[in-house]
């Protein structure tokens, strides 16, 4: 079985249930979100804002910043003290690159070293004025050019996007329950790929 063709694509969804309104949904929000997965593996705003800002950092150091700074709705946490290990898992990278990051953004005057409150023996990362301007410069930036965009949406535009992308978000929350829920038809899939030929390259 062939999905290439669109025609193909929506019988197989049709077939699980799904109805056309949604499919066709379906279709532009992928497209949509491999544009927009590109450009923001690109982080054109973000570098765009360093260069703007004249900063003379990159975009692994400023999420470091972020990272220490640690705003609950990025991280969806608030307070408490950091330490390198929580910029490991705040970032997803390993503790050594963490480690390293933090130094540099230490070297460079961003970040600082402190004693923890709670345990003496404890080493934790604080901003330092110099780290928290560029925190809240960059975040003015993006807003900025948010803003100016979103400004031109009317009130219940807005009042109705942001509530649904937020449910949106949440939508890999669902994989799990999904696969689980369609199986079998997943199971056809990967037999289609097993059983199609492989073309050999011709010269």
């Amino acid at each position: 079985m062939l999905l290439g063709d669109k025609t193909e694509l929506s019988a197989l969804l049709r077939e699980a249930g799904i109805n056309n309104q949604t499919i066709e949904a379906v279709m532009n929000i992928d497209a949509l979100m491999q544009k927009w997965r590109r450009r923001a593996m690109k982080r054109e705003l973000g570098t765009r804002a360093l260069v703007d800002l004249k900063v003379g950092l990159d975009l692994a150091q400023l999420d470091v910043l972020y990272a220490i700074e640690g705003p609950a709705p990025e991280f969806g946490e608030a307070g408490g003290e950091i330490m390198v290990a929580t910029v490991a898992e705040r970032l997803n990278i390993d503790p050594s690159r963490a480690s390293r990051l933090v130094s540099e953004m230490v070297e460079q005057g961003f970040a600082r070293r402190a004693v923890s409150q709670a345990d003496a023996r404890r080493t934790i990362i604080e901003l330092t004025e110099r780290g928290q301007s560029v925190v809240d410069a960059v975040r003015a930036y993006k807003f900025l050019i948010m803003g100016d965009f979103l400004g031109e949406w009317e009130p219940a535009e807005l009042a109705a996007f942001v509530p649904l992308l937020k449910r949106f978000g949440n939508w890999m929350d669902s994989i799990d329950p999904a696969t689980e829920k369609h199986a079998a038809g997943i199971a056809t899939l990967a037999r289609s790929i097993g059983t199609a030929e492989a073309v050999p390259e011709t010269i």
